[in-house]
This record gives structure tokens, sequence and C-alpha cells, in this order.
């Protein structure tokens, strides 16, 4: 062998491009996206791709990106927001992976997201529900309601987010990356008291095993690898098994998964005799409406939730403002009776026709 073949042979050879999927996981990773943006990125791209035959994105533009959404909207039926969302990672492919900047990017049609009048529950609703609830799902509903979290952001507390002596939790990178702190209900500590002890046993059990810790935000495992390891960033809600890490791969102890909780929710629900279409994201709209009724202000209540626009926190004041409103229906106002029911009065009897020519009727007055 040569000396150029042995430089050769012991030279590492170096990475292929990557493919167009990782590279997109690269980039949504670099702008510190969410994992559940990552998700739904990947997600509506691959199907992207499948629609039109497996051909590559940088051969096609603004016609296969609207024949696509057609097909979502008019085939699937799937909603604005949805439609928004993979019109979203359409463009973030385009744009931040292929660096295309090209004039269609800007003029295709956006969908109009339209806001909902959110389902709020009554406090007696609320209490009827938690009432059939038990374990770990309790302890988590109790703090959507009580604290106004949304579902991962509760399931992803840590043990050093909980301040019994002050009263508070820290809610860390919420949506949109933020941190913010909202109050930790009294009634709710003996039963996170009792969480944390079932949390303690696992993580107990993990370190007797030697197994890896829990992840940990980017910057923070990369400066303290083994942080995850301790008890204050065990999982206030650990799941009873292990997995493997969506992101690093690694086989570890991940929180508890919110279909868990969801479809508990929903046999609660039904036991509870509640009628109207409830979620788990209910609870926090109720905590909001109930503490604009009981007079906290709306900026406050904009902080506790953690919205960014107190537009957003206004869609609350549309369901007070209906309900506090003194107008009658013109209904109540009537003088005559009317009957409570079709059955209670009987139909008059149908007046005979008169006779004459079938021509001859005289047009109504």
């Amino acid at each position: 062998m040569s000396s150029n073949d042995s430089a050769a042979h012991q030279r590492p050879s170096s990475p292929g491009p990557l493919r167009l999927l990782d590279q997109v996981r690269q980039r949504i990773r670099y702008r510190h996206y969410s994992l559940r943006t990552e998700q739904a990125y990947l997600l509506w791209i691959k199907a992207y791709i499948r629609h039109h035959g497996m051909r590559h994105p940088s051969q096609m533009a603004a016609a296969e990106v609207e024949s696509f959404l057609n097909h979502l909207v008019n085939t699937r039926r799937i909603s604005p927001s949805t439609h928004k969302q993979a019109l979203c990672a359409l463009l973030f492919l385009y744009r931040e992976v292929l660096g295309a900047n090209l004039p269609w990017m800007t003029e295709i049609q956006r969908p109009v997201v339209r806001k909902r009048i959110p389902t709020v529950l009554t406090p007696q609703q609320v209490q009827s529900l938690l009432a059939r609830m038990e374990g770990e799902t309790a302890v988590v509903c109790k703090v959507l309601y009580g604290c106004g979290l949304r579902l991962a952001e509760a399931l992803a507390l840590r043990v050093n987010d909980l301040d019994f002596e002050r009263k508070l939790i820290t809610v860390r990178s919420g949506k949109g990356g933020k941190d913010r702190l909202v109050m930790l209900p009294v009634s709710v500590m003996p039963d996170l008291r009792m969480q944390l002890a079932r949390s303690r046993t696992l993580w107990e059990q993990d370190r007797a095993l030697q197994r890896p810790g829990v992840a940990m935000p980017h910057a923070l495992a990369v400066k303290y690898p083994r942080r995850g390891a301790t008890w204050g960033w065990h999982w206030v809600f650990p799941a009873d098994h292990l997995s493997d890490d969506p992101i690093s791969g690694i086989h570890r102890r991940h929180h508890l998964y919110p279909q868990t909780i969801q479809r508990h929710v929903h046999k609660a629900v039904i036991a509870a005799g509640i009628d109207v279409p409830v979620s788990v994201h209910t609870l926090r709209h109720s905590f909001a409406t109930h503490l604009l009724q009981s007079g906290v202000d709306i900026r406050t209540v904009q902080e506790l939730l953690g919205h960014s626009d107190v537009s957003t926190t206004m869609i609350y004041t549309h369901v007070l403002r209906f309900a506090a409103t003194a107008v009658a229906s013109p209904l109540d106002a009537l003088a005559v009776t009317i009957p409570s029911s079709v059955g209670d009065t009987p139909l008059p009897s149908a007046r005979p026709r008169a006779r004459g020519n079938p021509g001859s009727n005289p047009l109504p007055g």
C-alpha cells in the first residue's frame, strides 16, 4: 500500500450531506422551537412530500403548496388553526432550510383563525369534576384549575419549581419560551407533598440502578451534565416507566404523558354528568373566568396565564359581559301565557276549503 493510500485510509471520512428532514430538525433546534413544534412541522413536511409523489420540495413552489393546502381543507376538513400550522411548516421549510425567499411566499393566502368563546365550567361543575378523579390525575387537574397552567406546563414541573414557603410555582419555558410565577394554592399543598413522596421513590430507584437523569434544558445539560440526576430537577409528575428521549434518544424517565390525563378527564366528565364539551384546557379557561368574576384585574390575569398580548386574555371578558347583562329576552316580556309544551294545547281544526272555481281563489291581501 502506498503512503498516499495509507493516508487516505487513515483519514476520517467527512459526514455526507444531511437528509432533508434532518436539516429541518437541525434548523428547528437552532431556532429553539419547542419539541411539539418540531414534531408538528416534520409531520406536515412529510405529508407535503408524500402528497406530491415524493418529489423534493426544491422542485416545487406555490402551485404545489396551494394544492396540498387545498387538499387538507377540502378533503381532510382541517380547521383554520391547523391550516395555519401546516402553512407555517411549509414556509419554514422554504425560508429556513432551502433558503428561498420568493414573492409567492408572501402572497399566498393565510387562513383567518377566528377566536371562539371558550367553554367555562361553573365552580360547582369544577368541584364535581375534581371529586371524580383520583391519584396523580386529581393532583394535576387541581394544579391546572388552581394555577391556570397549560397541561404541558403542569406535567413539565420540576421539584425545584415548587416553593411551599412563598406559596409560588415557577413555570419555566412556557408557551413562547417565557418563565412566569403563579400562585401555589394552600389547598393543594398536601396533595403535592404526597405526590413528591411518590416521585422521590421513583427517583431513588433510578439512582440505585444508576439510570440516566431526566432531560434538562439544552444549555443547562451542556453546562451541568450531571444535574439531571439530582432530586431538585426530577419531575413532580414522573411516568412509572422509562422511555426513549425523543431528542437525545437516551432511555430515561419522562414525565406523565398528556394522553394519560386527557383520558382520565374524559371519563370524569362523563361520570359527573357534564354535558357541555369539556377538555383539559377547560380548567384553565375556568380559572381565568372565575378570577375575573371575583374582581381580579385583567392585567393580573394576563400575567398569570402567560399571555404576551392582553387581547388574548380579553376573550374571557366576553363570557362575563354576556353573563352580567340585564337585557331580558323579548319572549319573557310577552303578556300572553304560552303553553309549556306543544302537547298541552290541541291544535285547531283545519278550516274547510271553500268550494268554487279552482282559479277563482283571491290572492292574499
